[in-house]
């Protein structure tokens, strides 16, 4: 076997192994738990054994070139985090955090060749526990975004009416209303509600409305 297989080869199929069952806990069990977002499965999964190869492989590259190694480490993982940019609709920003952590554990894994396999899953570990942390004590908050149709009610003196509208028409206990923007042209009213329930990620995609322009309905 070994007449196929160098021992170089055979370490970054270790550090595959672990690169590939670490990224593969923190979106089973971490990440896809909550949001049964298939499509980010798929994308977060290839991303991450891509990233390992890609930057294993040009390490050994650019150590024939000649002291040249830090400049294109550097240029190269510069191009890797430029792939954040790699869509066609907004992503979410819990999504782009999971995308950013595994991309770093991909890099990790493969450049730090000097580590102990003990030290490389002490690392992997401690990010695993973090985002764990993160994902039970830092919840985010469960947010829709609606165009509603009754802009009479959208206003300070009515707060009442809106709030007890919006729980009769969405079924939701609405715990805080801001406002985009008013369409009096169309009578209709961009609404963005936070209540109580599991968060929806898809809620900044559907209108919009800049940061800026949000004020509070109460």
């Amino acid at each position: 076997m070994s007449e196929f297989i160098s021992a170089e080869f055979g370490t970054m199929l270790v550090r595959l192994i672990i690169c590939v069952l670490v990224n593969w806990f923190i979106i089973h069990c971490l990440y896809f738990r909550k949001s049964k977002r298939l499509d980010f499965y798929f994308t977060f999964l290839l991303i991450s054994i891509s990233i390992f190869f890609l930057v294993y492989f040009m390490i050994f590259v650019l150590e024939d070139m000649k002291g040249k190694t830090s400049m294109g480490i550097g240029i190269g993982l510069f191009g890797i985090f430029s792939i954040m940019r790699y869509r066609t609709d907004t992503m979410p920003v819990r999504e782009m955090t999971y995308l950013f952590s595994i991309i770093c554990l991909s890099v990790v894994n493969a450049l730090a060749v000097s580590m102990t396999y003990p030290e490389l899953l002490i690392t992997n570990v401690i990010v695993i526990i973090a985002i764990a942390i993160c994902e039970a004590y830092l919840k985010p908050k469960a947010v829709k975004i609606i165009q509603y149709d009754r802009i009479e009610l959208v206003n300070a003196n009515r707060h009442d009416e809106l709030l007890a509208d919006l729980e009769a028409r969405t079924g939701l206990k609405i715990l805080n209303i801001e406002v985009g923007g008013i369409d009096f042209l169309k009578d209709t009213a961009v609404l963005r509600i936070t209540y109580e329930g599991p968060a929806n990620n898809e809620a900044d995609g559907q209108f919009r409305v800049t940061k800026s322009q949000w004020r509070s309905a109460f």
